[in-house]
């Protein structure tokens, strides 16, 4: 599920162009790739929340190793409560439902409805008091203009479970970045790694209870779309988002929340020939023009700030380095 990040920190030695251009093209590129993976990961025998929540159990455990073994303290029992519900909403129910959705919707489209995940955000804070400024009205004007449209007019509403899915998982994941706001979290990385166990909990719990079995060995592609979703999807991408909240401005790394969904349609037209209608593209478009306005007046109102634990899909993981997208 992209949306608005933190202000980054002004790093004291300006990093090179050439490590931000490679950063930000994992960033753009493996999280837009992510709803591919997830959809191979599907056909290759996965069920959706069993698939997700193994995905996360294994990158947020190999993650979580990593930092204890490094001496990052654990989370505190209070936060351990915060990450949990955080787990539950960011992850259980932002990611968890991409997943469910794509049963029956295409990757592409499934990043096109989660690309309103901004707007919802700049809705939650207004209700919450922050008072929004001209241009993020006129942009969630604009972007719920497109979720209207996506929703009424495009192919998502051949698919009723997959269009209720996509409108809960951005939700979800725009409710649990506002209400993460200014809780004393820990770390970036280890907030992350606590979210991707709690939610890999939850996700395998409610995959279980609902009947999800694994009636068959996963073919080996499915295997290897999981993996990716995990290394690359769930850490390497994340890394980089990390390492770019506290090196560049927040308008060019909240970039990533409009150009995730193009990539993604793109991956999905060349590498599973998946078609697109006038209107899911009108749609998208009118979507991201409200995202960029949000993204653009979000950045000029923010002021740097030394880096805190604050809330992307996906994964992305990640609501606690920024409001990441539920896919991740």
């Amino acid at each position: 599920m992209g949306a608005a990040s933190p202000t980054p920190v002004s790093a004291a030695t300006p990093p090179g162009a050439m490590a931000v251009a490679l950063a930000l093209g994992a960033v753009y590129l493996v999280w837009g790739s992510t709803y591919l993976g997830i959809r191979f990961a599907l056909e290759g025998g996965w069920p959706p929340l069993l698939m997700a929540g193994l995905r996360f159990l294994a990158a947020g455990g190999l993650l979580y190793a990593v930092l204890r073994a490094r001496g990052v303290p654990a989370p505190t029992r209070v936060q351990w409560r915060d990450l949990w519900f955080m787990g539950l909403l960011l992850l259980g129910l932002g990611n968890g439902m991409v997943c469910i959705a794509q049963q029956t919707v295409s990757s592409g489209l499934a990043a096109v409805a989660v690309a309103s995940c901004p707007l919802w955000i700049g809705l939650f804070a207004a209700l919450r008091g922050e008072r929004p400024s001209r241009l993020e009205i006129v942009g969630l004007a604009i972007g719920f203009a497109g979720v209207a449209w996506l929703n009424a007019g495009s192919s998502l509403t051949a698919s009723p479970q997959g269009l209720i899915a996509l409108l809960v998982a951005p939700l979800a994941w725009a409710f649990g970045s506002v209400w993460s706001r200014g809780r004393a979290l820990p770390s970036p990385f280890m907030a992350a790694a606590a979210q991707m166990l709690c939610g890999g909990v939850l996700l395998v719990l409610a995959g279980v209870l609902l009947g999800e079995r694994i009636e068959a060995m996963p073919t080996l592609r499915g295997w290897l779309a999981v993996s990716y979703l995990a290394v690359f999807g769930s850490i390497v991408a994340f890394s980089a988002y990390a390492w770019l909240l506290q090196n560049v401005r927040a308008s060019l790394l909240g970039s990533y929340a409009y150009v995730n969904p193009v990539i993604a349609v793109l991956l999905g037209t060349l590498l599973a020939g998946e078609r697109f209608g006038a209107n899911d593209l009108g749609a998208m478009a009118v979507i991201l023009a409200g995202v960029v306005a949000i993204t653009v007046a979000s950045a000029r109102r923010r002021r740097p700030v030394p880096l805190q634990a604050a809330p992307s899909p996906v994964a992305e993981p990640v609501a606690a380095a920024g409001d990441a997208d539920p896919r991740r």
